[in-house]
């Protein structure tokens, strides 16, 4: 469910001096079922649209949460310090051939 402030794009089906699709994207809200346009839009009544939703990355509170709500997923599933030894061991194989000099 969209109830906050999101990007809409949308994409006009028929376009009569051009007889071919045109894209327009604006900011839209999602209340009680409609989406209202948060800017003027060049459409005429009852024109038809298809709507895409692309929805917004979150930014703030909602970032911190989210990260705050995966802290210590990876906990007991491996170990940090093996995995440290295993990746400086790795740094000392060399895969390259040796230069000719």
């Amino acid at each position: 469910m969209f109830d906050a402030v999101g990007t809409m794009s949308i994409v006009v089906r028929y376009n009569r001096r051009r007889h071919a699709g045109m894209a327009k994207e604006f900011r839209a809200r999602f209340l009680h079922g409609v989406l209202e346009p948060l800017e003027t839009v060049d459409l005429k009544e009852g024109e038809e649209v298809q709507v895409i939703v692309v929805e917004r990355p979150m930014k703030g509170q909602g970032m911190i949460e989210a990260l705050r709500a995966s802290a210590g997923g990876w906990k007991g599933l491996i170990d940090a310090e093996e995995l440290k030894r295993n990746i400086y061991a790795d740094r000392l194989i060399s895969t390259r051939p040796e230069p000719k000099l």
